[in-house]
């Protein structure tokens, strides 16, 4: 929630035009950068269900209010916000006046977040407290629950009012690449009161963030969306990020190295680590109080009705092994190649990268900067697409490397 501006989509991480849905979205967790000598760790394994790597088929979520998505997603966690407490096993609730980083007006307390009537429920209200006027409710499952790869679904009624500003959003588990903006934000959904009827997706990276006024975003007019629920999806693939409200895609983030020559993948997306769930509503703030705050509005809520996590049943639904990868270059970068994006019947999850036949890295994105190899050496260099079963594609052509040159 450091957070967006209105903002024009840019040509850079991702495709300015929204594609359809398509039937290759993945989840999974593998590790973004593995040295190995070999790929038999990851290819060998015996397995009862006769794929490379032992996956069995997935088991629902017992206590998921649906089971299963399109058929091929299943539910492996979920938060129906049933009974009459937040679930602690699933949420820390956070209690602070420190404004969010976003010079927000609220204190964020723990009696304003409620379950109730099968819905968490924030409330925001307009009272003293310590040296606040408002105060209002946020909660994460950091260390709690974490995903990496997923089709995340949640249904929620947004909050009315001037100043007020709504989020369901992702930060990463761990910085890797350093703290924000440099390891990455997903806000999956977010409301600002001033601007009623509109709803907003964003990313904030390393490269592109609102405090450079150019970080990706999209917005799109729902009709009722204070009167009544609505559901919200975000389908999230190595490379790519989709974003749905009741069905429709309205938002596509997607990694394209050969518009991102200048920095390393993770300045531009670093969305191949474990990510952790937000739910909060602000008050004010250089976002939902650009315009103000109504103190007429108060109290006023925001209600969620459940939050769930599907991925896809990789066992059982893939069949084939994955295409070899393609358009392998060298980049303006110093020491890095870049390559097209693999294709498979479900997914690709990472690819392998071969030095003189020999393999050298795994890595999650189409893109790597070689470190500490002999300088002024000319390497053959090919790359090899690997499903989230562990199918392998056969090597791609090789291209001329010369480390240093």
């Amino acid at each position: 929630m450091k957070k967006i501006y209105p903002l024009t989509l840019l040509l850079f991480t991702v495709t300015a035009c929204v594609e359809a849905s398509s039937s290759t979205l993945i989840t999974s967790v593998s590790e973004s950068e593995t040295t190995s000598t070999s790929l038999a760790s990851s290819s060998s394994l015996p397995s009862s269900s006769g794929l490379p790597n032992g996956i069995e088929p997935l088991i629902p979520f017992a206590g998921c209010g649906v089971q299963t998505v399109d058929n091929d997603w299943v539910c492996t966690w979920a938060d129906e916000f049933d009974g009459e407490t937040l679930n602690t096993n699933h949420w820390n609730v956070e209690v602070n006046g420190d404004g969010g980083g976003n010079q927000e007006a609220q204190y964020y307390r723990a009696e304003n977040v409620t379950v109730e009537d099968g819905h968490l429920t924030i409330t925001a209200k307009r009272e003293n407290y310590l040296g606040k006027l408002y105060t209002s409710g946020r909660i994460n499952s950091r260390y709690k629950f974490d995903t990496r790869f997923g089709r995340v679904v949640f249904r929620a009624k947004m909050p009315g009012g001037r100043g007020t500003w709504a989020a369901i959003w992702m930060l990463p588990l761990f910085n890797r690449y350093g703290q924000w903006p440099n390891s990455g934000e997903i806000d999956i959904l977010e409301y600002v009161g001033y601007d009623p009827g509109t709803i907003y997706t964003a990313t904030h990276t390393k490269k592109f963030n609102h405090t450079k006024n150019n970080n990706p975003s999209f917005k799109r007019d729902v009709a009722g969306i204070e009167d009544d629920f609505h559901e919200y999806e975000m389908i999230w693939m190595p490379g790519e990020i989709l974003i749905l409200v009741d069905g429709y895609q309205y938002g596509q983030f997607r990694y394209i190295p050969q518009f991102n020559q200048d920095v390393p993948h993770h300045e531009v997306f670093p969305f191949h680590e474990d990510f952790f769930f937000i739910i909060n509503l602000a008050i004010g703030g250089n976002w939902g109080g650009i315009q103000g705050i109504d103190t007429t509005i108060f109290p006023t809520q925001l209600k969620v009705d459940y939050l769930r996590l599907y991925q896809l049943d990789h066992a059982r639904i893939d069949q084939a092994s994955p295409s070899v990868p393609t358009g392998l270059a060298r980049s303006q970068l110093t020491n890095t190649i870049h390559w097209n994006r693999g294709q498979d019947d479900v997914a690709v999850s990472k690819y392998a990268i071969y030095l003189d036949g020999v393999m050298y890295r795994e890595v999650n994105i189409h893109q790597f900067t070689f470190v500490g190899l002999e300088p002024n050496r000319t390497y053959q260099i090919s790359v090899q697409s690997i499903d989230f079963v562990g199918r392998t594609s056969p090597l791609s052509d090789s291209i001329s490397f010369t480390f240093g040159g």
